[in-house]
């Protein structure tokens, strides 16, 4: 999966805390800034930085991302030094220990209890009916044995959430819950597989029985009302929006549209053994706004994205009323699992890993453009096993 990159990790999210506007600084500065200080709360709450791996949250993994991402950049540690009273870009953060806190009428009641109780070794603790609730919730849930069918649904939402496909919104500006949304729930991703017959509670409200997968690996059959009652509980509860990409191209073109630019696709004219070898099946595809498709390529020998060689165009397509930077996250997604995993050197000897290179045919390309016309892309991904399209979970 290709990491993305420090814009995307920025205003990725960016509508969890806004930051307020302070004159002086572009709108690309406070991005960063902002962004810089979701770390930082994160780091207050939980007293370290965030860390890398599967078994973590989808929030602390971009959180961890993004922070080297920072560290990287001479650009973003100069802006952010002023903020940084913890030390995080330096890698050696000053966190202080969290103070516990109380809250005063939960330990009045406790101490109640205790007061009480005949047997000052028996502790008793009456449960709020919320408190039952959320308990019942996590004791319904239980392994998912065919989570493997599942699994690449997630890995899916969490690739397009990253490339911008999807947005991650608060839950509640849409609370409405449909087999196959996706949601962000205690920090991880949480699919509704199945939606069962509608009732009513007895106090009239609609309701139904969910089959929800949770991508550690586990599912529950929790209402829908369950559902959305937590959502609205945890503050960092997000629904991702659908991928809908809608009619991106037209063969017939209108006065009314604008051209936005062209899906490229050359293959490099590099004697690199590894280019030679697969020279009819490596291909680069991205997508330039310039009319004239040749003029991007003219400094191609001088550009490490190119290999440092001269390229050949093999096709192009005309895009209308589309956006530019989400297409080609999109096209970058779907022969994601063919990338060519390749470094080399620029001009002045430092290290360079080309990122839009693909070892996928012509016909396959063909074939993902018509996809995007229909709408239908976001249904697909490329297996370099199979060598053509398959539809994901299928």
């Amino acid at each position: 999966m290709s990491e993305p990159d420090l814009d995307e990790l920025a205003a990725e999210l960016a509508e969890f805390a806004a930051p307020e506007a302070k004159g002086g600084r572009s709108p690309r500065e406070e991005r960063i800034i902002a962004g810089f200080e979701d770390i930082q709360r994160f780091v207050e709450q939980q007293g370290r930085v965030p860390q890398h791996g599967e078994e973590r949250d989808i929030f602390e993994r971009l959180y961890a991302v993004r922070l080297d991402r920072l560290r990287e950049q001479e650009e973003c540690r100069s802006l952010l030094a002023p903020f940084d009273h913890q030390g995080l870009l330096s890698g050696v953060a000053q966190l202080a220990e969290p103070e516990p806190v109380y809250n005063v009428d939960e330990l009045a009641a406790e101490l109640a209890d205790l007061a009480e109780a005949d047997d000052i070794s028996a502790l008793r603790h009456v449960r709020s009916s919320a408190e039952k609730r959320a308990a019942e919730d996590i004791a319904n849930r239980e392994r998912c044995e065919d989570f493997e069918m599942f699994k690449p649904l997630f890995q899916r939402a969490e690739s397009e959430l990253k490339s911008g496909i999807r947005q991650a919104r608060p839950f509640g500006k849409d609370a409405s819950v449909a087999t196959g949304n996706f949601f962000i729930l205690g920090g991880q991703f949480v699919y509704v597989a199945e939606m069962g017959d509608s009732f009513r509670t007895p106090n009239g409200v609609p309701d139904a029985r969910l089959r929800v997968i949770y991508a550690n690996g586990t599912e529950s059959n929790l209402l829908l009302r369950s559902l959305q009652r937590a959502l609205y509980k945890d503050e960092a509860g997000r629904r991702l929006t659908d991928p809908n990409a809608g009619p991106l191209f037209s063969d017939e073109t209108s006065d009314d549209d604008q051209e936005s630019g062209t899906i490229y696709v050359v293959r490099s004219q590099s004697e690199l053994p590894i280019v030679a070898k697969h020279r009819d099946v490596l291909h680069k595809i991205g997508v330039t706004g310039r009319r004239n498709v040749a003029a991007r390529f003219a400094n191609a020998k001088n550009d490490p994205t190119f290999l440092l060689a001269d390229v050949e165009i093999v096709a192009a397509y005309e895009l209308y009323n589309i956006d530019r930077i989400k297409l080609e996250n999109l096209i970058h997604r779907v022969f994601d699992p063919a990338r060519l995993d390749i470094e080399i050197k620029d001009r002045f000897g430092k290290p360079v890993i080309p990122r839009e290179w693909f070892l996928v045919p012509l016909f396959v390309v063909d074939e993902a453009v018509e996809h995007i016309k229909d709408g239908s892309i976001t249904q697909y991904v490329y297996d370099p096993q199979a060598g053509r399209l398959v539809r994901v979970g299928a």
